[in-house]
This record gives structure tokens, sequence and C-alpha cells, in this order.
């Protein structure tokens, strides 16, 4: 793993706004930054990468089945106890599940550390699939990159696959996102970009415009019934909006299916734990008030006291329920060296997670983003911050393979 110093393609502004990538810059700054890339080796990639990432999603689904058998470990998940029975339902019923990406510490000589899965919502699919291959096939084609390169990126295609696996042809899917945030929609295009190419039906409404008939089913702003919605809008959220009651009753099958609201949740870092001690793409995580229990000296679980030393060491503490880095805490011999800014996210219960620090290149410290589509990783984008806190704002950085 390295970072190159590479010349930028010419008039890559020009294509970025003609495909729609509005966002490339944002308040003044770069987010799309193409002045260097990362490089790795293909073992790197395929031992280091893809296939502990693919198996990181199965024990996150192992996860899932202990969670929804046990009411306490809802609850300790902030799971509202009227919404516990749609997520259980639609872990029964196998409610289908497109995509998610893992967020990995990586520094490339020693195993990826699993931060955190956003399973429901994430966003930079559109940069990582389509405009960072697009910066392959140009500097391989203007010679910056030598013959033989590659990326590992098939993202596209195995949307395209997934949704032909899971959908008949013709198959109308709506998706929406909030109106006015042109990241949100690119990530929406995306995927109906691959559920046309699926052959399915692809139609767009803003997340603002969803009515319920009076039957009590969800209408687009054409008002036709949604039958199938991929929301970009956080299970957390909608578990608590006005349109929660109509869920179970409004025949609308959920992309992002419910039982995803589990592994968004960063309650599901202490419970692989609890299942999975010690595996190597782990890190000894615990819900908070546990950890609190350990210094107020009270009785703690054997893997609390096997992991005290790593936890005083170094440790994150994050809320249930964040996004984009906000409300996370760093701290390092009982001493705070970095934070995030205070949210609305700061209400809900924390969880304590052993530091893994990001390696530095240039004094930027990437994260990893392993996309998963289906059960398998299918490829990856890079995130970069000066901060150890990767956040809304750090650069977005292509990479490639050399051998």
């Amino acid at each position: 793993m390295q970072k190159i110093t590479l010349p930028e393609r010419p008039g890559w502004r020009d294509h970025a706004a003609e495909v729609g990538f509005t966002f490339a810059d944002m308040h003044g700054a770069p987010y799309w930054d193409e002045t260097s890339a990362y490089q790795f080796s293909l073992r790197q990639i395929e031992d280091d990468i893809e296939d502990p990432s693919t198996e990181l999603h199965a024990m996150c689904r192992d996860a899932v089945a202990a969670i929804v058998a046990s009411e306490e470990k809802m609850a300790r998940m902030g799971i509202p106890e009227a919404r516990r029975d749609l997520v259980a339902q639609s872990w029964k019923h196998d409610a289908p599940e497109i995509y998610g990406r893992f967020d990995l510490a990586y520094d490339g000589s020693g195993p990826a550390k699993m931060l955190e899965y956003n399973a429901d919502t994430p966003t930079s699919l559109y940069e990582a699939s389509a405009f960072q291959w697009s910066w392959l096939e140009g500097q391989l084609e203007a010679g910056v990159l030598p013959k033989g390169c590659d990326q590992f990126n098939g993202i596209h295609e195995a949307l395209i696959e997934r949704f032909a696996e899971v959908f008949a042809k013709d198959t109308d899917v709506h998706f929406t996102a909030i109106a006015g945030n042109p990241e949100e929609y690119a990530t929406v295009e995306a995927m109906a970009w691959a559920a046309r190419a699926a052959g399915l039906g692809a139609h767009y409404t803003d997340l603002d415009k969803i009515a319920i008939s009076t039957e009590g089913q969800f209408l687009d702003d054409r008002d036709r019934v949604i039958g199938i919605l991929f929301k970009l809008y956080p299970w957390e959220d909608l578990f608590n909006d006005d349109f929660a009651a109509h869920l179970a009753t409004s025949g609308c099958l959920m992309l992002e299916p419910a039982w995803k609201a589990l592994l968004s949740n960063k309650g599901i870092l202490p419970v692989l734990w609890d299942l999975f001690e010690d595996h190597p793409n782990l890190l000894p995580a615990f819900f908070e008030a546990d950890v609190r229990d350990l210094i107020d000296g009270r009785k703690v679980s054997p893997a609390l006291t096997r992991a005290q030393d790593a936890l005083h060491a170094g440790y994150v503490s994050k809320p249930l329920f964040s996004r984009e880095g906000a409300s996370i805490r760093i701290v390092q011999a009982g001493a705070e060296v970095e934070a995030s800014a205070n949210t609305e996210y700061d209400r809900h219960a924390r969880v304590v997670q052993a530091y893994a620090p990001l390696p530095v290149f240039d004094g930027f410290r990437p994260v990893i983003g392993a996309w998963i589509v289906g059960r398998a990783c299918v490829g990856m984008g890079l995130r970069e911050d000066q901060s150890r806190i990767t956040q809304d704002l750090s650069r977005f950085k292509p990479h490639f393979i050399r051998d």
C-alpha cells in the first residue's frame, strides 16, 4: 500500500459536471482528489480486504440472528419496543438486502480492522463505482498508469446482478432521498442506474413528497402506489417518523430491510466481539455502560476484563446511531486526543471500541470503504482526512492495483 503522486486528468472537472458529479468540490475545497492515488498489490486486495470483508458480512448476519432472538439485545441496541417485531419479521422472512459498506483501518501490512458497518444508507457509491472507474480508464489511456494496472471495482456490475437476482424483470422499484442533496441523489441514481440495467422500472421521488393513501399505502409524487422502495433514509429516523405506523401494513418492501437497522447500529460492534472474540478483523468493543461498571469496580464479563489493557491504551467512544463521523471521541491513556462536534446523536447510548490508529500518508489518514453487494465484497473506495476522524468533507481518493 502506497500513496503515489499523479498528474490530474485534463478537464476532469468539466467531465464531472457533465455526468452530474456536482459535488466534486465542496465548500471551496476538493472532495474528489486525484492529485494522488493509493496503490495496492493484488494480494493485499484479495487476502486483506476482499475475503475478510465477505467473512465479516457473514459474521454480521450471525449477529443479527442472535439479536432478533433476544429482547435484551434489541433493547441494548436502542430499537424502539414498538418496532422490534418489524425488525425480527424482516429477518425471519429473509427480506432481501442489496448493499453496505464496511469502514476499515488498514496500513498494508496487517489484518484490516473493522471500524463500523454502514449497511443501511451508505453514500459515496457513485464515486466508488462509476467515477473512480472512469479515472482508471483515463489514466491508463493517457499512459499515467502503466498497462496492466487494475482496480478493485466490480460494484456496478454486482448491483445489476443483485437486482436481477432479487426481482423479476419489469418489476417497478421506487427510489427516494432528501431533496436538494446532490451527494445523496448521486447514490440513489447510481442504484437506479443498476436497477434499470437489470431490466427493472426505476422511479424517483423526493422523500418529502411521499404520501399515505386512505388504504395506508405509500404513494409517490404522481400518486402511484409504491410496492418496493429504496430509501436513503436511516431506519433509526424512520422508526420514529409519522410514517412508521404504516410500515407493517403498507405492503411496501423496503430496501434496505428493517433488519439492516441492526448493522448500521454501532451496537453491532460489541455483539460481534461477544460472538467472535479475538477475530483478527475485529477490535474489542463493549457497551459503554459495561465499561463504566469496570471503572467503578463492579462485576464485569471476563471478555471485558481481558480487554481492559487494550482499552486503557486507547479507545473510541461512539453513539449507537451516528453518521459521517459525528459525535466521536478518541481517548488515549485516559486523555481525549480528538473529538468531532456534538450533535443530536449525543442523546443515544454509546459503545466503546479499542482504538486502531489509521496509517498516515503525507499527513492524511485514509480509511478503506469495502463495498458489499448481496453477501460478497465487490469493490472499495478510500476517504482520507488530516483528522483522526473521517467526516462528511473528507476527501475521496482513487486507488489502483499494480503488481
